[in-house]
């Protein structure tokens, strides 16, 4: 049986003084690229995500590898570095606090159409029945500014800042010089500068509202004539 089995292959594959079949480096090569090309051999291949993340962890660990080898101490230095540069960024945060962002340009306090202060209070105090405190600080700062217009210790100019009119109402009421310029800043960041207001920040400019209406004016005619009278007084 062996024997016959021994014919039949040599009879299909040749005699076997003949030389092995050998296939050339270039054809077999292209040859293996064709079968290992067939789906079969890709069914469990990871997706096109999957490899674009172990793509960036490849880069990751080759980052850190090299960061840590640049470090003195190693792997155990380059973690003290990167816990120290957290630590100093934590600290700036809490000492300058959120980075606000300025204004592109000083934008007027009233817009085209003129109000009264009674009209900007109302509006402002509707503003707040509704908790909505952006425009209810931007309506009460209205209202404050003119009202000292109304009583003539502001000129109406149209164009005026926020921080303008408080610089120059200031100067005519000085005991809350920095109520006022605390007030325009409030009105800056809420309305061009991105920052939210609170109902306590609304509270504060409407007392301040209140306290301005009872304040009568430092003016600097009234102070020369009283230094004048003493003067005349002292001489008789």
């Amino acid at each position: 049986m062996l024997r016959a089995a021994d014919t039949a292959v040599r009879a299909a594959g040749g005699s076997g003084d003949e030389p092995p079949v050998t296939t050339p480096r270039d054809p077999a090569r292209e040859a293996a690229r064709r079968e290992l090309s067939k789906r079969m051999y890709h069914e469990n291949d990871p997706g096109l995500f999957q490899r674009a993340l172990n793509a960036f962890w490849h880069w990751l660990d080759r980052l850190f590898n090299s960061a840590a080898s640049a470090t003195p101490g190693g792997t155990v230095g380059l973690i003290v570095v990167v816990l120290f540069v957290v630590a100093v960024l934590a600290a700036l945060w809490w000492r300058l606090g959120t980075p606000r962002r300025q204004p592109s340009s000083a934008a007027v306090l009233f817009d085209d159409r003129p109000r009264s202060a009674a009209e900007h209070r109302a509006a402002s105090e509707a503003h707040a029945a509704q908790g909505h405190w952006n425009q209810a600080v931007q309506e009460r700062m209205r209202a404050i500014v003119r009202s000292l217009e109304e009583r003539t210790l502001l000129d109406v100019r149209p164009g005026r800042t926020a921080d303008e009119a408080a610089d120059e109402a200031g100067r005519t009421l000085p005991a809350h010089t920095d109520r006022l310029r605390a007030a325009a800043r409030e009105f800056d960041d809420v309305t061009y500068g991105g920052r939210t207001a609170s109902e306590q920040s609304y509270h504060r400019i409407a007392e301040l509202d209140r306290d301005l209406e009872r304040t009568r004016p430092a003016l600097a005619h009234s102070t020369a004539g009283t230094a004048h009278s003493t003067h005349q007084g002292a001489a008789e």
